[in-house]
């Protein structure tokens, strides 16, 4: 629900496009911090953060479906078709069906959350999604008392997706959360960044958004939500498995086992910008840190 949380983060820090800044500021006042006052994140304080344009943060991006190169997905971002959009929603759920993306949307609560984006890569974002959290949508489907997990999958179209031409993933991508995780209240289902429909590059018309964890669990473009009692496959565990997890949670103190996870590069800075320390799940562990207790996370990394 709106207003549960409060975020340091502000304007100054995301990574945006600046005639959005500037007309939001016009709108709302230099002091906004949110559209309809919702933020999300009572994050620890990073060093300066150096605002991103547009281009930026819509041209590097990671989409392997549209390519592996970071310029990919915008090159061929205009192949994509997202209209009509549907989301098949099956498993241990009382009302299973397919949804329509329009259905889906209806009555819910559009919020905007300024959340740290980051990759596994070391490198990383603030953006400013908006969409709704995945709790309201797991209500209104009904979820049965034996299911423990929540599976995703993303669209598979080589026709409008080259990147699917190629055997680098076993398509379609597959992602996966604990029940617990999916329904907390950070976690987002994105419909637009910076006030506008997601780009098709960035995951359109709908992605997952989990701000602790690595940018790869934030599935994009998705159409299937299914309920589980097993933990489901995620496609980088499935083919790196000594080197991607389930959990998959920013932990700057368990390193890839080729590079180390204890900085980061923010994207706009340049290849040589300075590093800055990165956070115990990503900045959010006030809010999470709890569903972990007890946990091993350098086994369940």
């Amino acid at each position: 629900m709106a207003g549960r949380y409060r975020s340091d983060l502000k304007w100054s820090d995301v990574t945006a496009k600046a005639d959005y800044v500037n007309r939001r500021q016009l709108m709302m006042g230099a002091g906004a911090m949110a559209i309809g006052g919702a933020l999300a994140g009572r994050a620890q304080a990073q060093d300066d953060l150096v605002p991103n344009t547009w281009e930026e943060i819509t041209s590097y991006n990671n989409f392997y479906e549209m390519g592996t190169g970071k310029d990919d997905p915008k090159r061929n971002a205009s192949l994509l078709t997202t209209d009509p959009w549907s989301i098949k929603i099956d498993g241990m759920v009382d009302r299973p069906g397919t949804y329509d993306l329009g259905d889906i949307l209806r009555g819910k609560s559009i919020e905007e959350r300024i959340y740290r984006l980051r990759c596994v890569e070391a490198w990383s974002m603030v953006v400013p999604w908006n969409g709704f959290e995945l709790k309201d949508l797991l209500d209104q489907v009904g979820v049965q008392p034996s299911a423990k997990y929540v599976s995703f999958e993303t669209l598979v179209r080589p026709s409008e997706l080259p990147g699917q031409r190629r055997n680098t993933i076993d398509w379609p991508y597959r992602e996966g959360l604990r029940l617990d995780e999916a329904m907390h209240p950070l976690t987002l289902m994105a419909t637009g960044l910076y006030g506008e429909d997601m780009p098709n590059q960035n995951g359109a018309p709908i992605r997952l958004v989990v701000p602790w964890k690595y940018g790869f669990k934030s599935i994009k473009s998705i159409v299937r939500i299914s309920l589980t009692d097993k933990q489901p496959a995620n496609s980088w565990n499935m083919l790196l498995p000594n080197e991607y997890g389930f959990y998959s949670n920013v932990n700057p103190e368990v390193d890839h086992p080729r590079w180390s996870q204890a900085t980061e590069r923010r994207i706009g800075g340049g290849l040589f910008a300075k590093k800055i320390p990165t956070l115990m799940f990503n900045g959010y562990a006030n809010e999470v840190a709890s569903m972990y207790a007890g946990m091993d996370l350098r086994k369940y990394y």
